[in-house]
């Protein structure tokens, strides 16, 4: 299957409209991550967040610039405002900000409701038309491909037609490739919606696109509803991340596009990625997955007991609307729970495994990963602790760098109000055994320290290994004393990035058998890397 390239865009917003939802504050560290699994899709367009106006956002795209982010798919997109009213667009700082970024592409927000322009901006039709001229012409005129995304479009154009046109006219007048009609109050339907873009289109001819905000829980239906009007760039964030209700959620829309509607908006190789990477996504959120959502959800292809299971043995197509390994996903019997064997040997390829010779090792590991995730695993997120386990049913794995003995971790409250973590750890590494203590600002970061202590002297890569990023959740299934903990740990050798996870009633327990998975996945790394050199 051959992607329709640039005459249709998935353009992803995740970083900086998804960013907007109640209880996201993704670090810089987790914003490349982001970066890097939308880009394994293979979307077209990311946009980075806003230069200039946010710190981290600034970061971001200098660490970007600098060689931290390398995209093989997409380009990197800098969202940013048109000049303001009666400045130079040469002298705005905010402009400015956005050359700054080296981001190829801008994206441009300008008001395209004359309510707005006149009470929010606080200027008149033809100034605002000039700023949004302006402002294209000049980042064009500095080698950038510039997007116009015209906030509030549906509700402006409903009141005054010829001013929220005359907007995009100045756009492309200004060398804007692509006209972006924003649903910002999310209150569109999709029929009325359909309507508008059609008639924009044919009106201007101009390339359009569509942002969709879900407040009427509309936002996929209105986004497919415009493609099938003439529009022909689409506006998503992952997992419909975004503030209030939230965008248009863009593996459900990829779905759409590609199943319902024969696209090829996607490389072929990625659709069977969508529930990998929307999971992934979550994890680095730090919130649950949906589990009821389209597509990707765990519960998208599950069926009970009764009139749907009884179907499903004669045929599975009959209570299907695609086939679940097509996303990624699976299909499940509640009560005689079956899929995972196409995923997990489908991620055996990417780690170099090959499973389907080994039926017997792949029966065993999805029986062992069914059998984790049901006391609160999860490997989607953390593709280090699940080659792991592939490999160890493969017989594949040396020894373990260390074999443990004991740890014990004491928090320390002192007078003066300092409260230290120290840890001790005994393990048995190289043949020996090594008592190490050290101190920490917390349980988990005492163990780690001790733990390196300990084995710094035997493993002359781990002066290379740093802890790169630190997540806990409780999961919300259990209360009180009987809560598991699943900890996900990210780490870094400087040229490679992992993730592990470890899931126990306790959460010093559950961090420690995600930093030995750590260490042991890069032992192997290592003792890989030393056998091909």
């Amino acid at each position: 299957m051959t992607t329709l390239g640039d005459s249709f865009h998935v353009y992803d917003t995740t970083l900086r409209d998804g960013a907007q939802r109640e209880g996201i504050s993704y670090s810089v560290n987790d914003k490349l991550v982001v970066a890097r699994l939308l880009d394994s899709l293979g979307v077209g367009f990311i946009e980075g967040g806003w230069p200039g106006a946010l710190p981290k956002d600034t970061e971001f795209f200098a660490r970007a610039a600098a060689g931290d982010l390398e995209l093989k798919h997409a380009q990197l997109v800098a969202f940013g405002a048109t000049r303001k009213a009666g400045a130079k667009v040469h002298e705005d700082q905010q402009v400015r900000a956005l050359l700054d970024s080296r981001a190829p592409v801008v994206t441009l927000v300008a008001k395209s409701d004359r309510r707005h322009i006149e009470r929010a901006l606080r200027t008149d039709v033809a100034e605002n038309c000039a700023m949004v001229k302006d402002t294209v012409r000049f980042l064009v005129g500095e080698g950038r491909r510039v997007f116009l995304d015209a906030e509030h479009f549906f509700d402006g154009y409903a009141f005054d037609p010829d001013t929220a046109l005359r907007v995009l006219e100045s756009a492309v007048e200004g060398g804007a490739d692509v006209v972006v009609l924003c649903d910002t109050n999310g209150g569109q339907l999709p029929l009325g919606l359909s309507r508008t873009v059609a008639d924009v289109v044919a009106r201007t001819g101009f390339r359009v696109g569509i942002h969709c905000q879900d407040d009427t829980s509309c936002a996929v239906a209105n986004t497919i509803a415009a493609v099938q009007a003439g529009a022909t760039h689409v506006q998503c964030t992952a997992n419909g991340y975004g503030e209030r209700a939230g965008n248009a959620d863009l593996f459900a829309v990829v779905g759409n596009l590609v199943t319902k509607l024969g696209m090829p908006v996607l490389p072929a190789e990625s659709l069977p990625e969508l529930t990998r990477v929307s999971h992934a996504l979550a994890e680095i959120a730090n919130i649950a997955p949906d589990t009821h959502q389209a597509y990707v959800g765990s519960s998208a292809f599950a069926h009970k007991a009764g009139l749907h299971a009884s179907a499903i043995k004669v045929d599975p197509e009959l209570y299907n609307h695609i086939d679940p390994e097509a996303v990624g996903n699976g299909m499940r019997v509640l009560v005689t729970e079956m899929a995972g064997r196409a995923s997990l040997e489908l991620k055996g390829r990417e780690f170099g495994i090959d499973l389907a010779r080994k039926p017997e090792a792949l029966s065993s590991a999805v029986r062992k990963v069914k059998e984790l995730e049901a006391g609160g695993w999860s490997f989607e997120a953390a593709d280090a602790s699940l080659e792991l386990l592939l490999r160890g049913e493969l017989s594949e794995l040396d020894s373990p760098p260390f074999a443990l003995e004991s740890y014990r971790v004491v928090l320390d409250h002192r007078s003066d109000g300092l409260i230290v973590s120290e840890a001790t750890v005994k393990v048995h590494v190289a043949g020996e055994r090594v008592i190490a203590t050290a101190e920490g600002n917390g349980p988990v970061h005492a163990l780690d320290a001790a733990l390196r202590k300990a084995l710094l002297p035997h493993l002359s890569w781990l002066d290379r290994v740093e802890l790169n990023d630190y997540k806990v959740r409780i999961l919300t299934d259990q209360h009180g004393t009987d809560a598991v903990t699943r900890v996900l740990v990210e780490s870094t050798d400087g040229e490679r990035e992992w993730t592990t996870v470890g899931v126990h009633g306790n959460i010093v327990e559950a961090s420690w058998l995600a930093l030995c998975d750590a260490l042991a996945h890069k032992a192997m790394r290592a003792a890989a890397d030393l056998v091909g050199s």
